[in-house]
């Protein structure tokens, strides 16, 4: 769309067009924020992009799970409280959030950063899977629990991660089928994965 035919200063063009990339802004969203934005103070829009550059530049993954991490490694896994016998696999980091918002797993992480999808051209040398692989040689880990999405792709990772493990002679198990197919983790509420964890089946 040529710049030059809408009625609104560049800047405000430059921020909707930004925030639109964005997964899930669409264009009327964009435009609503930038508005929002415009209407802010200048302290509150020089804490947004201030927490946006920081983001930037103190995160990093853990060189353990992969998690978004300031500290490597991560609290999870430096940490003495948590079960170092169980792995949970995941897809991506705000996986881990929505699984510790049910206060009910207390064991380690592992995140590939995406999953399996033949179509888009990802196979299992494109995610974490040889450092999952490598985690697992120790002998310590007695339980894998996939919780990568009930989706195509998710499924399509499950069952790959599982004839990768079985052979190692490490329990694996997956969430129970309280998650809707087609849906995400992410967006599931804290009851339903609360059941799934709790309800989880050898796969």
């Amino acid at each position: 769309m040529n710049q030059n035919l809408i009625p609104t200063a560049e800047a405000v063009y430059r921020l909707i067009q930004e925030l639109n990339k964005l997964p899930g802004i669409g264009p009327k969203s964009a435009q609503r924020l930038t508005y929002y934005l415009l209407r802010a103070s200048e302290e509150q829009a020089k804490l947004l992009a201030e927490a946006i550059l920081s983001v930037k530049q103190k995160i990093t993954l853990c060189s353990i799970c992969f998690n978004v991490t300031e500290s490597d490694p991560c609290l999870i896994c430096r940490s003495d409280q948590r079960d170092c016998s169980k792995i949970c696999i995941v897809e991506q980091p705000q996986d881990i959030l929505a699984l510790e918002h049910t206060k009910i797993y207390n064991g380690l992480y592992h995140v590939l950063h995406g999953a399996i999808s033949p179509t888009e051209g990802v196979g299992a040398g494109d995610i974490r899977i040889n450092e999952l692989t490598k985690r697992l040689q120790d002998g310590s880990i007695n339980e894998v629990i996939l919780a990568t999405n009930p989706n195509l792709e998710g499924e399509q990772t499950a069952m790959y991660l599982n004839k990768l493990i079985s052979p190692l002679g490490i329990r694996v198990t997956r969430l129970a089928r309280g998650l809707p197919f087609g849906t995400e983790l992410e967006y599931a509420d804290d009851v339903t994965l609360t059941r799934a964890i709790e309800g989880r089946q050898e796969f």
